[in-house]
């Protein structure tokens, strides 16, 4: 969707000038577009109808680069994945969310570090969003709409914070979650022994 939407909006456009301009919203790390995967894209967007190559050009030894534009079915494709974000709740993949679920094999007090760790590196995203709110090249040189979704991903961490700092105050009063602990802890074989393994080194 973000390359048919960019394609769209910028066209008749090169891919070089998509690249760009997807770097130029950090897009690599938020909407999971890498910078070399983006040429791929456009030629398989192509060879699925979605696209259309109006031409080719080589100036002097730079490699040559394709003009891209959206034909009327890629226009459909658009519309159909832009208004399914829109409407549907989608949940983000996060790799710490897999990494949560093994807190039992976890000892208490590497789990409290780690999530009080975890909240001062969200706190720290969180100043280096707001400082990027108030710098001149996002007030002048991109839409507004752009701050607010930097408020929203703000208040998304935010939120992390208070929650990372919850469950480590839980973790270290010694609130009862290993399965050793626990009267109905079926299912956890592997961890009844309760044992601690050490934290691994710096």
């Amino acid at each position: 969707m973000m390359i048919l939407g960019l394609v769209r909006w910028m066209q008749p456009v090169h891919g070089y000038d998509v690249r760009r301009e997807l770097l130029s919203w950090s897009a690599d790390k938020w909407a999971n577009v890498q910078p070399g995967s983006i040429y791929h894209a456009l030629r398989k967007l192509t060879e699925e109808g979605l696209l259309n190559a109006v031409a080719t050009e080589q100036v002097g030894a730079r490699p040559a680069r394709t003009t891209y534009e959206v034909t009327a079915k890629g226009e459909d494709e658009f519309e159909t994945l832009l208004r399914n974000l829109w409407w549907n709740l989608s949940e983000p993949t996060d790799p710490f969310t897999a990494a949560f679920s093994f807190l039992p094999a976890m000892p208490r007090s590497e789990a409290a570090a780690a999530l009080r760790n975890r909240a001062n590196l969200l706190r720290a995203n969180v100043a280096s969003m707001r400082a990027s709110l108030e710098s001149d090249w996002v007030r002048n040189a991109k839409p507004v709409h752009v701050s607010w979704m930097v408020e929203l991903w703000s208040a998304r961490a935010e939120a992390e914070v208070g929650w990372c700092e919850r469950i480590a105050e839980r973790v270290e009063s010694g609130v009862s979650y290993l399965p050793a602990e626990l009267e109905n802890a079926d299912g956890w074989p592997g961890w009844r022994d309760g044992e601690e393994r050490p934290a691994p080194s710096a």
